[in-house]
Protein backbone atom coordinates (compact mmCIF):
# COMPACT_ATOMS: atom_id res chain seq x y z
CA UNK A 1 0.00 0.00 0.00
CA UNK A 2 1.53 3.79 -0.63
CA UNK A 3 2.50 6.06 1.53
CA UNK A 4 -0.44 8.44 0.96
CA UNK A 5 -3.27 6.13 2.06
CA UNK A 6 -1.53 4.16 4.84
CA UNK A 7 -0.65 6.23 7.74
CA UNK A 8 0.63 3.89 10.37
CA UNK A 9 3.79 4.46 10.21
CA UNK A 10 3.30 8.43 10.25
CA UNK A 11 4.86 10.11 13.18
CA UNK A 12 2.52 10.58 16.36
CA UNK A 13 1.60 13.88 16.93
CA UNK A 14 3.30 15.83 19.29
CA UNK A 15 2.40 19.55 20.53
CA UNK A 16 3.42 20.99 23.67
CA UNK A 17 2.44 23.97 24.85
CA UNK A 18 4.43 27.08 24.79
CA UNK A 19 6.45 27.39 28.38
CA UNK A 20 4.95 29.68 31.05
CA UNK A 21 6.86 32.61 30.71
CA UNK A 22 7.82 32.88 27.66
CA UNK A 23 8.54 36.36 26.00
CA UNK A 24 7.04 36.00 22.73
CA UNK A 25 6.41 38.59 19.59
CA UNK A 26 2.85 38.25 18.23
CA UNK A 27 0.59 40.34 15.61
CA UNK A 28 -2.77 40.84 17.62
CA UNK A 29 -6.17 40.18 15.76
CA UNK A 30 -9.68 40.77 16.71
CA UNK A 31 -12.53 38.35 15.80
CA UNK A 32 -15.65 40.76 15.02
CA UNK A 33 -18.25 39.41 17.34
CA UNK A 34 -20.77 41.94 15.82
CA UNK A 35 -21.82 43.45 19.18
CA UNK A 36 -22.66 47.08 18.94
CA UNK A 37 -23.27 49.18 21.85
CA UNK A 38 -23.47 53.24 20.82
CA UNK A 39 -23.85 54.31 24.29
CA UNK A 40 -20.21 52.90 25.00
CA UNK A 41 -18.94 53.36 21.81
CA UNK A 42 -18.41 49.86 20.64
CA UNK A 43 -18.84 50.19 17.20
CA UNK A 44 -18.08 48.64 13.80
CA UNK A 45 -19.14 45.17 15.11
CA UNK A 46 -15.53 44.31 16.90
CA UNK A 47 -16.90 43.17 20.31
CA UNK A 48 -19.00 39.73 21.11
CA UNK A 49 -21.40 39.28 23.73
CA UNK A 50 -21.21 36.23 25.62
CA UNK A 51 -24.38 33.59 26.83
CA UNK A 52 -24.01 35.62 30.38
CA UNK A 53 -24.00 39.00 29.09
CA UNK A 54 -20.07 40.04 29.24
CA UNK A 55 -18.86 41.93 26.53
CA UNK A 56 -15.56 41.07 25.13
CA UNK A 57 -12.91 41.44 22.20
CA UNK A 58 -12.17 37.54 20.78
CA UNK A 59 -8.72 37.91 20.17
CA UNK A 60 -6.26 35.83 18.51
CA UNK A 61 -1.88 35.97 18.74
CA UNK A 62 0.28 34.82 16.38
CA UNK A 63 3.96 34.51 16.69
CA UNK A 64 5.99 36.11 14.72
CA UNK A 65 9.44 35.04 15.10
CA UNK A 66 11.32 32.71 17.26
CA UNK A 67 11.52 28.72 18.37
CA UNK A 68 7.50 29.19 18.31
CA UNK A 69 6.87 31.23 15.39
CA UNK A 70 3.19 30.63 13.53
CA UNK A 71 2.03 29.16 17.28
CA UNK A 72 -1.26 30.86 17.34
CA UNK A 73 -2.79 31.98 21.12
CA UNK A 74 -6.19 32.87 21.96
CA UNK A 75 -7.72 34.79 24.70
CA UNK A 76 -10.69 37.07 25.76
CA UNK A 77 -10.34 40.79 26.37
CA UNK A 78 -12.75 42.00 28.49
CA UNK A 79 -15.02 45.06 28.22
CA UNK A 80 -17.96 44.31 30.72
CA UNK A 81 -19.53 41.92 32.85
CA UNK A 82 -23.08 41.48 34.58
CA UNK A 83 -20.59 40.50 37.40
CA UNK A 84 -19.00 43.77 38.35
CA UNK A 85 -16.38 46.39 36.61
CA UNK A 86 -13.29 44.01 37.51
CA UNK A 87 -13.55 42.07 34.58
CA UNK A 88 -13.38 45.59 31.49
CA UNK A 89 -11.21 47.42 34.04
CA UNK A 90 -8.57 44.06 33.56
CA UNK A 91 -9.20 44.65 29.73
CA UNK A 92 -8.65 48.57 29.74
CA UNK A 93 -5.38 47.43 31.21
CA UNK A 94 -4.48 44.75 28.79
CA UNK A 95 -4.68 47.26 26.10
CA UNK A 96 -3.21 50.04 27.74
CA UNK A 97 -0.32 47.69 27.90
CA UNK A 98 -0.58 46.69 24.31
CA UNK A 99 -0.10 49.95 22.81
CA UNK A 100 2.94 50.63 25.34
CA UNK A 101 4.13 47.80 23.79
CA UNK A 102 3.37 48.14 20.26
CA UNK A 103 4.58 51.26 20.03
CA UNK A 104 7.75 51.89 22.56
CA UNK A 105 5.84 53.75 24.87
CA UNK A 106 7.66 54.42 28.60
CA UNK A 107 4.26 52.87 31.08
CA UNK A 108 5.64 56.54 33.47
CA UNK A 109 5.69 58.88 30.15
CA UNK A 110 2.41 60.98 30.24
CA UNK A 111 3.45 63.12 27.52
CA UNK A 112 1.35 64.47 24.55
CA UNK A 113 2.99 61.78 22.43
CA UNK A 114 2.32 59.42 24.50
CA UNK A 115 -1.16 59.98 25.63
CA UNK A 116 -1.88 59.85 22.27
CA UNK A 117 -0.80 56.96 21.33
CA UNK A 118 -2.70 55.20 24.35
CA UNK A 119 -5.83 56.25 22.45
CA UNK A 120 -8.07 54.64 19.81
CA UNK A 121 -10.68 55.60 17.47
CA UNK A 122 -11.79 52.36 17.67
CA UNK A 123 -11.43 48.16 18.57
CA UNK A 124 -10.08 47.89 14.65
CA UNK A 125 -7.10 50.13 15.34
CA UNK A 126 -6.25 46.86 17.64
CA UNK A 127 -6.47 44.72 14.82
CA UNK A 128 -2.74 43.69 13.18
CA UNK A 129 -1.16 45.44 16.10
CA UNK A 130 2.28 43.87 16.95
CA UNK A 131 3.65 43.96 20.39
CA UNK A 132 5.69 41.46 22.96
CA UNK A 133 3.29 39.52 25.03
CA UNK A 134 4.31 36.57 27.98
CA UNK A 135 2.82 33.30 28.01
CA UNK A 136 0.48 32.25 30.62
CA UNK A 137 -1.29 29.06 30.74
CA UNK A 138 -4.79 28.61 31.97
CA UNK A 139 -7.87 26.04 31.85
CA UNK A 140 -9.94 25.75 28.89
CA UNK A 141 -13.85 24.40 29.20
CA UNK A 142 -12.46 20.81 29.21
CA UNK A 143 -10.30 21.68 31.92
CA UNK A 144 -7.10 21.25 29.89
CA UNK A 145 -4.10 23.71 29.95
CA UNK A 146 -4.16 26.08 26.89
CA UNK A 147 -1.53 28.83 26.53
CA UNK A 148 -3.04 32.63 26.63
CA UNK A 149 -1.44 36.09 26.37
CA UNK A 150 -2.55 38.11 29.50
CA UNK A 151 0.24 40.26 29.94
CA UNK A 152 1.74 42.72 27.61
CA UNK A 153 6.04 43.39 28.11
CA UNK A 154 6.29 47.38 27.98
CA UNK A 155 9.93 49.01 27.61
CA UNK A 156 10.89 49.09 31.00
CA UNK A 157 10.75 45.64 30.71
CA UNK A 158 14.68 44.42 30.20
CA UNK A 159 13.82 41.45 27.50
CA UNK A 160 11.68 43.90 25.83
CA UNK A 161 14.10 45.16 23.15
CA UNK A 162 15.90 41.82 22.44
CA UNK A 163 12.22 40.30 21.49
CA UNK A 164 10.17 43.48 20.12
CA UNK A 165 13.82 44.23 18.01
CA UNK A 166 14.11 47.89 16.15
CA UNK A 167 11.75 47.70 14.15
CA UNK A 168 8.88 49.85 16.40
CA UNK A 169 9.97 53.47 17.20
CA UNK A 170 8.34 55.29 20.11
CA UNK A 171 5.53 57.30 19.18
CA UNK A 172 7.18 60.36 20.16
CA UNK A 173 10.66 59.53 17.97
CA UNK A 174 10.99 62.83 16.23
CA UNK A 175 11.90 60.53 13.12
CA UNK A 176 8.77 59.89 13.37
CA UNK A 177 6.14 56.63 14.16
CA UNK A 178 6.47 53.42 13.00
CA UNK A 179 4.24 52.45 10.06
CA UNK A 180 1.86 50.76 11.66
CA UNK A 181 0.76 53.31 13.94
CA UNK A 182 -2.89 54.75 13.30
CA UNK A 183 -2.99 57.99 11.50
CA UNK A 184 -4.42 59.61 14.45
CA UNK A 185 -2.07 59.09 17.04
CA UNK A 186 0.95 59.49 14.18
CA UNK A 187 -0.12 62.86 13.73
CA UNK A 188 -1.24 64.00 16.94
CA UNK A 189 2.83 62.57 17.91
CA UNK A 190 4.52 64.28 15.63
CA UNK A 191 2.91 67.60 16.73
CA UNK A 192 3.54 66.77 20.39
CA UNK A 193 6.88 65.94 19.63
CA UNK A 194 7.89 69.09 17.72
CA UNK A 195 6.74 70.73 20.84
CA UNK A 196 9.28 68.48 23.13
CA UNK A 197 10.96 70.82 25.41
CA UNK A 198 14.00 68.49 25.30
CA UNK A 199 14.36 66.09 21.51
CA UNK A 200 14.51 62.81 22.06
CA UNK A 201 13.50 62.58 25.79
CA UNK A 202 10.31 61.59 26.99
CA UNK A 203 8.65 63.81 29.72
CA UNK A 204 9.11 60.92 32.03
CA UNK A 205 12.99 61.51 31.69
CA UNK A 206 13.04 65.12 31.66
Amino acid sequence: MSTWNNFNDAESPAFSLIPKGTLVKVRMTIKPGGYNDASQGWLHGWATRGDTGAVYLNAEFVVLEGKYARRKLWSLIGLSSTKGETWGQMGRGFIKGVLNSAYGLHPEDTSAAAQAGRCIESFGDLDGVVFVGKVDWEKDRDNEDKAVIKIPIMPDHPGYKEIMGPVVASVGDRGGPSAHVPAHVAHAAQAAAAASPVAGRPAWAQ
